[in-house]
């Protein structure tokens, strides 16, 4: 059945005046959902693309994030890498497990806590991540490619402004 129920009836023009505007993942979605739905459907169409640049070489993006984070940060404990990677402990505890399988980092004792272990990139792994630019940028282009000209730096300076408010960094 389409339409709305009205007194008994069914019309198509007569929404619900009870009912809030529901949130959908079309284009133009006035619910205060929108911005989330579009944000996770460019995240899923971004991953996709970078997954495939990534494919070649043997890993996966859950893998190149705890990269990131190892080369911006150097040596990290596994509870920090976690929190930087967005995962829970199990997860990120698998990550480094197939990174150490491929060589691409190890784990190490931290001096003063053998209990706790950092982990670090190898050259190996510092090699992949350098190859993963490589094999990125022509599929990164084809991602923004339909916009015009000037817009993927306003969209990624409007991504970065939304993404690091100035009072997060306070």
């Amino acid at each position: 059945m389409s339409g709305w129920l009205y007194c008994g009836l069914v019309t198509d023009d007569v929404p619900d005046r009870n009912t809030a505007s529901r949130a959908t993942d079309r284009p133009g979605d006035a619910s205060p959902f929108a911005l989330g739905l579009l944000l996770r459907q460019a995240h899923w169409r971004a991953a996709a693309v970078m997954g495939e640049a990534l494919r070649p070489l043997g890993i996966e993006l859950r893998h190149f994030a705890v990269l990131i984070v190892l080369v911006n940060r150097g040596p990290t404990v596994q509870r920090d890498l976690a929190t930087a990677t967005g995962s829970d402990k199990a997860g990120i505890m698998r990550v480094v497990d197939d990174l150490e399988r491929k060589g691409l980092a190890v784990r190490r004792s931290v001096p003063g806590d053998r209990r706790v272990r950092a982990v670090e990139i190898t050259p190996r792994g510092l090699e992949l991540f350098d190859a993963a630019h490589v094999a990125a940028e022509p599929l990164a282009e084809r991602l923004v490619a339909e916009l015009g000209p000037g817009e993927p730096e306003k969209l990624k300076d409007l991504l970065t402004r939304f993404a690091y408010r100035a009072d997060d960094n306070e």
